[in-house]
């Protein structure tokens, strides 16, 4: 078998991939931007096109203090939202002043076989600097034959003081297609922040 070295040592000088490299591109489908909204709720463009979809949620700001932010999908084409989930939640946090730190498994944000809303960002501060970032990503949401597993990350400004990092991952328990995604905090509007929506080819 013939080893192919590179040329070179600069990653600079790269002008193309090969043809047999392919896949991994993000299309952005939707865009939308929160203004004191109950909800935000993406009921198109999530289908069969694509294998797996990325929502990449940016400020997203609360106006009830220590709200956490949340997700639910819909067979129906948004009529309803309570598909069965079952999840797993952990999260890490860190005190501006060093005076505490740690890493735990966090029970009371998963879901064992429930129609609730999964917790993504716990207890975020509605100060005027504080907000949450980070993504949802999605998994072959039209498969007729498989549950539909999700993973979500995000990092987010607590209490002035905490920088949060939740992590969940879990799966809708159906195999009907998914075909709609709604945010929303778990009380209260979302003042402000983006949502958008990628196709993952």
């Amino acid at each position: 078998m013939a080893i192919n070295l590179a040329n070179n040592n600069s990653l600079a000088n790269i002008t193309a991939l090969p043809s047999s490299i392919t896949g991994g591109a993000m299309t952005l489908l939707a865009t939308q931007t929160a203004s004191g909204s109950a909800t935000i709720s993406f009921t198109s463009g999530i289908d069969d096109t694509y294998d797996s979809y990325v929502f990449k949620f940016i400020n997203i700001h609360p106006a009830t203090n220590n709200s956490s932010f949340q997700f639910q999908g819909s067979t129906n084409s948004g009529s309803s939202y309570g598909v069965t989930i079952t999840s797993s939640f952990f999260q890490t946090y860190h005190a501006e002043d060093n005076s505490a730190a740690a890493l735990a498994y966090n029970t009371s944000n998963d879901l064992a076989q429930s129609t609730s809303f999964q917790i993504i960002a716990d207890t975020t501060g509605n100060g005027s600097d504080e907000s949450a970032s980070g993504y949802l990503h999605l998994f072959n949401p039209s498969s007729t034959t498989f549950v539909k597993h999700f993973i979500s990350v995000d990092n987010h400004y607590y209490n002035g003081t905490y920088s949060i990092n939740d992590f969940s991952a879990g799966y809708f328990n159906t195999t009907s297609a998914v075909d709609s995604i709604q945010f929303k905090f778990n009380s209260g509007n979302i003042d402000s922040g983006v949502i958008k929506l990628y196709g993952i080819s």
